[in-house]
Parts: structure tokens; sequence; C-alpha cells
């Protein structure tokens, strides 16, 4: 069976991944620094490596495991931070990647998936939904530095033959979510509102996204390296809004929490709406969600509770 590299496989969304190249009966290994990504996240099938994506470390991993497909979550994903630390969050997001694609090409990987942003590279969209066509034009800095990395994929494509998928993720929740990065929103409302605490929306809550299940991006990935296909750019999503004050009713419904809710000033570099047009992966790979918004938050509301009465 192929062995797979997952960067960022101790965070949210990589951890699944992980469990499911897993279960699938790949050989996997990740390469997280656990700067944001939990020892507790880590499947014990996989190989561990804590190195930073950046470090020419990297470079003896991919010599010891020779992976036959790399999968890179690692990244620097908080919207705030890119604002207010751009010099770090190009570093890791640009350079780091860049430090990956050389030994990619080095080492001969068969397929390199990347992890954009559908939900920051696009702007303040000209319409909606977004198709992978829609002017790149991104307000915040985090944006700009993911969509740069796909452009590099494109030149090592082109003069290296390394094949590559990029997934643009929409805001993805679900167990283990960090409250930091685009969908932060739905694991900082579920715990506050299981502790009975204050939930603060930023802005008017009309602002939209294009809220998936994490358990859907991760048959994504899996259909990125089972599924022949030319090297190219996906969505992932529904291609519907959903408001945050939805967000807020839908887990207040779910969890009985009954405190109204309190409204804050709107984050600079937050893009108003955003939602996703994925009719393209869903005609060359056969991927569309399965799991509904709410019963995505019930699994996730499930989560947070055991999580809580473990802690």
């Amino acid at each position: 069976m192929a062995k797979i590299l997952v960067t960022g496989g101790a965070g949210f969304i990589g951890s699944h991944v992980v469990d499911l190249f897993v279960a699938q009966g790949y050989e996997v290994v990740i390469l997280d620094d656990l700067s944001t990504g939990h020892a507790s996240n880590l499947n014990p099938a996989a190989r561990f490596y804590q190195i930073d994506i950046r470090s020419p470390q990297v470079r003896e991993v991919f010599e010891a495991e020779k992976p036959d497909y790399v999968s890179h979550h690692a990244a620097q994903m908080d919207v705030r931070r890119s604002v207010a630390q751009p010099l770090v969050d190009a570093s890791i997001n640009i350079l780091g990647s860049i430090n990956l694609l050389e030994y990619a090409k080095e080492f001969g990987v068969k397929r390199f998936v990347y992890i954009s942003t559908g939900g920051a590279v696009y702007g303040e969209p000209e319409q909606l939904p977004c198709d992978e066509m829609h002017p790149i034009n991104p307000i915040c800095q985090y944006g700009a530095s993911k969509h740069t990395v796909e452009h590099y994929l494109y030149m090592y494509y082109v003069n290296y033959g390394l094949r590559y998928t990029v997934l643009r993720y929409p805001n993805v929740f679900g167990p283990r979510q960090d409250p930091h990065g685009e969908a932060g929103v739905v694991s900082i409302f579920t715990g506050k509102m299981l502790s009975g605490e204050q939930v603060i929306i930023y802005g008017d809550g009309d602002q939209t996204r294009d809220f998936v299940y994490v358990g859907d991006c991760a048959r994504a990935n899996h259909l990125a390296l089972t599924i022949d296909h030319q090297p190219g750019i996906y969505n992932l999503g529904w291609g519907r809004p959903t408001s945050i004050n939805d967000i807020f009713s839908t887990l207040a419904k779910i969890t009985g929490y009954t405190l109204p809710v309190q409204y804050g000033p709107a984050k600079v570099g937050e893009t108003r709406h955003i939602y996703l047009d994925a009719s393209k992966i869903k005609k060359d790979l056969g991927w569309v969600p399965t799991i509904t918004l709410e019963e995505g938050l019930e699994k996730t509301v499930a989560y947070f509770k055991i999580s809580e009465e473990v802690a």
C-alpha cells in the first residue's frame, strides 16, 4: 500500500485526514511541529516527526520515508494573526511550502495535495457562489500567502512534472476543531454555550460562509489520491450560504443555550459573504458533501461534551 506524508497531521483537519488514510490501509507519516496541533490528535498507527515545515530537517524525513504522496495541511491559518504578523504568516505558508515542494521534487513524490482556502483567496466575491475561475483578490495576508503557493505548484508541475491537486477548503468544522482559523466560530460558540458563558458575534452576524463537516473534507483528500485526474484546483463546499446568526441559533438549540447574543465590532480583513461552487470536483472526482450542517453541529457538540467530561 502507498505511503502518505501528512503535514499538520496533529491538527484539527489533518488528523481526520490521517485517520481516514489509516483506516483505508495506507502507511501514514505525520509531520507537525505541534505549535497549533495536539499530540492527543495523533493516530498511533502513524509515524510522527515533530519538525517545523521550514526546517532543513524535513529533507531527512523525505529521505528516510520516501513518501509516495504528500497531503499538505500544515499552515498558519488564523486570518487575524496573518493581519497582525504578516511576516510570520508568509514564512510558514509560503517558505514552508516551498521547502516541502523542493523535497517532493527531489524524492519523486507522485502527487502533492495542497490545502488552500476558498474562504480567503477570492476576497469580496464579484458573484456567488465562487467557482475556480473567479478572480483572486484576497483582502487578508492569509489568503494571499495560501494562494501564492498555488502558483508554485503549477511551476513545479510544468518544470519538474510534480503532479498536484489544490483543495480550496470552505469553512470546515467538526470534532477536534481549534478555536482559531476561519471556521473557529463553531468551536468558540460551542465551548461558550456548554459552559454557560456569553457568546459574542463580531459584526452584525449576517456575514455568510460555506460550512462543511470535516469528514467530508477528509474524503476529498482520499479521492484526490485514488482517482486519476489532471493537476488542478478544486473548491469544496455546499454552494450555499449560512450566516453566523444561523450558526448561533442552531447551536443554541442543540446545546439548550438561553443567553441572548451580544455583538461586537467587525474584524479587519474578513470577507463579508463567501460560498463556493464545487461542481468541478463533483464532475472530476465524484465528491459531494454528505453531512448536513445540523447533523455536523450535533456531532461537534457531542464531541465537546465528551471532551469536557474527560477533562
